[in-house]
């Protein structure tokens, strides 16, 4: 398992990338974030750098991930690594000190009562991952900067961390949206009793801004921000108002 820690900070803070991608994608938060925390940054297993787990569902990820977090930290999940905090945190609560998820959802397919993903657009992705991987991928970086005003920079920033590490596997890759359109934890959610922030994009396509009110009476105990004019990746397009979030949130959990 890759596992990349730095920073001056006393509080541990995990950051868990999302589908596709590997730690590099936290690139532009590191210098605003490591004065205020110790990160861990982490390849998900067979993204990366860190080798594939046997056990690919959203419980394996996470039972992956365990063995390695230091005492009370707090995990930061965004996209398909919130649902790989949101599971540690309903599995092993004691070690952590709190939860932040980043345009994230207990569930991401789109049903007539829940606004998020329509399945076929996954299904087109599990499609063109076997026609053509970099293409498939290429597109999924525009589906989650669509709206973004700086959409162009975003797409740059995500690709140069995609691909400054080994592409995952296909069979990662599908594995990874077979979880992302099977999960659903809406039940389990407020089960998780810790400090719990979710910060989403107001233009986010894949995670609707519509769904935060519907999450919120799920959740009522955790607090929501929406970043106005970010689409899927606020951290990127937005990250000096990410990172003021963030570093807000220890109040919250009493540090």
């Amino acid at each position: 398992m890759y596992w990349y820690t730095c920073g001056k900070g006393s509080t541990n803070l995990v950051l868990i990338h999302g589908w596709a991608l590997n730690a590099e994608i936290w690139n532009l938060v590191i210098p605003n974030l490591s004065k205020h925390f110790r990160l861990h940054l982490v390849d998900l297993p067979g993204y990366g750098r860190s080798k594939v787990c046997t056990e690919f569902t959203i419980k394996g990820l996470a039972k992956q991930l365990i063995p390695f977090l230091p005492t009370q930290s707090i995990v930061l999940g965004w996209s398909l690594g919130g649902l790989v905090a949101m599971q540690i945190a309903l599995i092993h609560p004691e070690l952590l000190s709190g939860v932040i998820t980043v345009a994230s959802s207990p569930k991401f397919i789109a049903t007539e009562s829940w606004p998020g993903i329509k399945i076929n657009i996954l299904k087109n992705f599990q499609h063109y991952v076997h026609k053509n991987l970099q293409k498939a991928i290429e597109r999924f970086l525009v589906l989650q900067t669509l709206g973004s005003k700086k959409d162009s920079i975003d797409i740059l920033m995500l690709k140069q961390a995609i691909f400054s590490q080994p592409i995952p596997s296909i069979s990662v890759l599908n594995n990874g949206l077979k979880i992302l359109s099977i999960t659903d934890i809406r039940k389990e959610l407020p089960l998780i009793q810790l400090p719990f922030l979710r910060i989403y994009g107001s233009l986010d396509s894949l995670v609707p801004r519509y769904v935060v009110p519907i999450i919120d009476d799920i959740i009522p105990s955790s607090p929501s921000i929406v970043i106005e004019k970010a689409a899927h990746a606020p951290f990127i397009s937005h990250s000096d108002r990410f990172c003021e979030h963030v570093i807000n949130f220890l109040d919250l959990v009493g540090y």
